[in-house]
């Protein structure tokens, strides 16, 4: 293996191979600066606005050390709090045991302790004997703590920082290319979470390059073998696949199998839908699945793809589902998923996305919450009502199983003696290496060096 070597100082030397140390996944003391100076800074996806349709509907989101209630306290407005009592720090709203977070509706929040109530808008309203604190009480010091809040692409965001810079300037450029797809339009058709062995980097990092798939998921080579790619992009990145010409939208999610591709094609969509449950509706598996007989043998792939792909899209439309219209170009440029920094994923596409988070379990460095959901485009009213499940990882679909049990041997694999650091593809892991690029600006340790330098 080669020596580690200059810290790589700007997002251009990325494209060079890198190594990143063992600490940044199994120190405790990385972990504890990740806490500080991390998941107290940064805009940190919560929720989906969905969500908290109803004034005094709330839900709640734990990071770290860290609680945060969000809450709809007018119709037009949403606001966030820390979730603790300022009178003997007391957290107001409990996560139900087995539950992700807390949700419900309520007209103003009292401290299951002393009964201290507050409104909707964070202010004390009760205060038992207030009169014995001498009128030392104002309303700063028993007003709760307020968390900075945005909405964008239909997720609800949260920054601990009370200077957080506005979240759509953060966001950039993934806002911009993502927000042809509409994200703020799908609903969730599944969503769980787990408790799982592995750093919250080890979980992210399985998922944001397509490096790993001839060797973790041989089967999807059999539907075709695109050369995947990683991209920085300022705080965050995008991965993708390269395409032929004249195919660039088979570069995104929804792309055609190999050999005959009336066949291919459908047998790609039932594989996945059966075994991954992500990137992909009923309606376009049920087209592929008459491809063969509506379109002659011997269909090039290009028309194949817009048969498919425009039939399906005519047949939702008549449903009352109507997918945006995206140029092939922004298809192809804004690749198959966005990492969000630090912990989510977007994986987008004209009718569904796939996104995955996670977040520290304690101040555990072995240990992480992971969380899994995919959305999709329904008529107005239909959509399913959804909770997060709690779902142990042999219960997942068969395929996110497989990147399991890479992320649990990896974690172990990781305090081997002999393990110096990850050394990703520069090309197709690039990503990997972005997020460490950005935590080491953050932190302030762990960035990756040049190999051999």
């Amino acid at each position: 293996m080669g020596e580690m070597g200059k810290v790589i100082e700007v997002a251009d030397e990325l494209v060079d191979p890198v190594v990143i140390g063992p600490e940044a996944y199994i120190s405790a003391e990385f972990a504890k600066a990740e806490r500080d100076k991390l998941w107290r800074s940064h805009w940190l996806q919560a929720g989906r606005t969905e969500d908290i349709p109803n004034v005094g509907d709330y839900i709640t989101y734990d990071i770290a050390d860290d609680s945060v209630i969000i809450t709809r306290s007018a119709p037009d407005t949403i606001l966030a709090f820390h979730n603790v009592c300022p009178h003997r720090g007391r957290k107001l709203i409990d996560t139900p045991a087995g539950k992700r977070n807390a949700r419900g509706n309520k007209t103003n929040i009292i401290c299951g302790f002393h009964a201290w109530t507050f409104n909707l808008e964070g202010k004390c309203t009760f205060i038992e004997h207030q009169d014995d604190w001498q009128g030392v009480l104002t309303e700063e010091r028993t007003s709760l703590g307020k968390v900075a809040v945005g909405e964008w692409g239909g997720f609800l965001w949260v920054n601990i920082d009370s200077n957080a810079g506005p979240l759509r300037e953060y966001l950039e450029p993934a806002a911009t290319m993502l927000d042809p797809f509409q994200l703020e339009n799908m609903r969730c058709r599944w969503r769980k979470w787990v408790i799982f062995e592995c750093n919250w980097k080890v979980a992210m990092e399985a998922f944001c390059e397509t490096y790993h798939v001839p060797g973790t998921h041989p089967e999807f080579m059999e539907f075709g073998q695109f050369r995947g790619w990683g991209r920085n992009q300022g705080k965050h990145s995008n991965i993708g696949y390269d395409a032929p010409k004249g195919q660039e939208e088979d570069a995104a999610k929804l792309r055609l199998g190999t050999g005959d591709p009336r066949l291919s094609t459908a047998e790609m969509q039932n594989f996945t839908w059966e075994n991954a449950n992500t990137n992909t509706t009923r309606t376009l598996v049920d087209v592929a699945n008459r491809l063969a007989d509506e379109l002659p043998e011997g269909t090039p792939a290009p028309e194949v793809s817009k048969y498919w792909l425009t039939t399906a899209r005519k047949i939702d439309e008549e449903r009352g589902v109507v997918w945006p219209t995206v140029d092939p170009s922004h298809t192809a440029q804004s690749g198959t998923s966005w990492q969000i920094f630090p912990n989510q994923q977007i994986g987008h596409a004209v009718n569904n996305m796939l996104c995955y988070q996670a977040r520290p379990y304690g101040d555990n460095p072995d240990m992480c919450i992971f969380e899994g959901a995919v959305y999709e485009l329904y008529p107005e009213g239909e959509a399913p009502a959804t909770e997060w499940e709690y779902t142990k990882p042999e219960d997942w679909p068969p395929v996110l199983q497989q990147d399991f049990q890479n992320m649990a041997a990896v974690q172990k694999g990781m305090k081997n003696a002999h393990w110096r650091g990850a050394q990703p593809n520069p090309y197709m892991e690039r990503t990997v290496a972005s997020l460490h690029y950005n935590l080491a600006k953050v932190i302030g340790m762990g960035g990756p060096r040049k190999i051999g330098e």
